[in-house]
């Protein structure tokens, strides 16, 4: 039964960061659309989409029974307002052509993870993950001296969804369930601010072309789809290995930004990716050797 829980934490794990690596696909097709507008169309449609999806699976008890335990409801309202943050943040920055940035950021998240994992669930820190925590704060540190400001979205994106997964994984509830409430905490709001753009005539959605419009309504299938797939993963894995997957996000936006999107790659973020990688690798070889012991 543990195996069975870890393969299909594995295999949710894999298909959500997969489905991340190709988003800036995804968003650059919206470009023209406001950023906020974008976010509150991923929140509203999501929450539409679970509640149909909740409803055909006969799962309402669940989000009820959330409801109603105090922790769990504090608990999902952080990770929702966590989620949010990293949403827009990540809009800003894919259509703002700051995909190498972003990417940065969740390279360096499972690096976050394992240190989260440390200092608040207890796993065990060994010296060569300590390596390659300090490796990426090298690279961190490098890339701020070089350019003189700190990489804000990077460690905005790393920092906001490292807590993340930390949060929905020590909350008792089931990962539809928590990511309903999540979402329909925030469709009040998103809903509201889509109607306050439309009486100021400045709604993008109904008058752009077709194909966007169509994008914006399958923002929530777009979005709940990958993040019902992380948080299953979640639940099933340590955040250490969790943060092991992630390699797969960061790649396929790092070959987009730099293949398809032709964004700068200077010499600092040569070093500073390089320090980044060199730090996965060395986590990665360890966690290979330590279970092949």
């Amino acid at each position: 039964m543990r195996d069975r829980t870890a393969k299909i934490g594995v295999l949710c794990g894999v298909a959500a960061y997969l489905s991340w690596g190709l988003f800036p696909i995804y968003f650059k097709a919206v470009k023209q659309v406001d950023a906020g507008e974008i976010l509150c169309h991923r929140i509203v449609w999501s929450a539409v989409f679970l509640a149909v999806l909740m409803a055909l699976r006969g799962r309402w008890g669940d989000v009820v029974a959330a409801l109603r335990d105090r922790r769990v409801v504090l608990t999902l309202l952080g990770s929702t307002i966590l989620i949010a943050i990293n949403w827009f943040t990540y809009i800003l920055a894919t259509i703002h052509a700051h995909v190498l940035q972003a990417s940065l950021g969740y390279f360096i998240n499972p690096l976050v993870s394992i240190l989260l994992g440390y200092v608040f669930l207890g796993e065990r820190l060994r010296p060569w993950q300590k390596a390659s925590v300090t490796l990426a704060v090298a690279g961190v540190l490098f890339l701020t001296v070089n350019y003189g400001q700190v990489p804000s979205i990077a460690l905005i994106l790393a920092g906001s969804f490292g807590f993340y997964g930390l949060l929905r994984k020590t909350v008792r509830v089931e990962a539809m369930a928590g990511l309903t409430v999540e979402t329909a905490l925030l469709a009040p709001l998103a809903a509201g601010w889509l109607v306050y753009l439309a009486a100021g005539g400045r709604l993008s959605f109904g008058h752009a072309p077709t194909t966007v419009n169509v994008l914006l309504l399958l923002a929530g299938v777009v979005t709940s789809v990958p993040l019902l797939w992380f948080t299953t993963a979640a639940r099933r894995l340590r955040l250490s290995t969790l943060g092991f997957l992630q390699y797969l996000a960061p790649t396929g936006q790092f070959l987009l930004g730099v293949l398809a999107y032709s964004e700068p790659f200077t010499r600092a973020d040569a070093v500073a990716f390089g320090l980044i990688w060199a730090g996965l690798a060395i986590y990665s070889v360890d966690t290979l050797r330590r279970k092949q012991a």
